[in-house]
């Protein structure tokens, strides 16, 4: 190993706060669609069939909404 190993090797990685924020919002993200997964796990756990397709369903109009949010920039 050099000098300029080991010194690179020593210095401490500084991350800045926007990516504290960043890594703690996309946390949040997952735990979100984690929950949103289980939850709808349940659901066809306890509905069968129907608790695999009406949540599905419901979710339809939520999707034309944002698709139209997202096409208007």
């Amino acid at each position: 190993m050099t000098a300029t190993d080991t010194q690179t090797m020593s210095t401490p990685t500084v991350h800045s706060e926007s990516d504290a924020n960043e890594g703690r919002l996309a946390a949040k993200i997952l735990v979100t669609v984690l929950f949103a997964v289980i939850g709808w796990g349940l659901s066809i756990a306890t509905w069968g069939i129907p608790g695999l397709y009406i949540p599905a369903l419901a979710m339809v109009p939520v999707m034309m909404v944002i698709l139209l949010l997202i096409s208007r920039g």
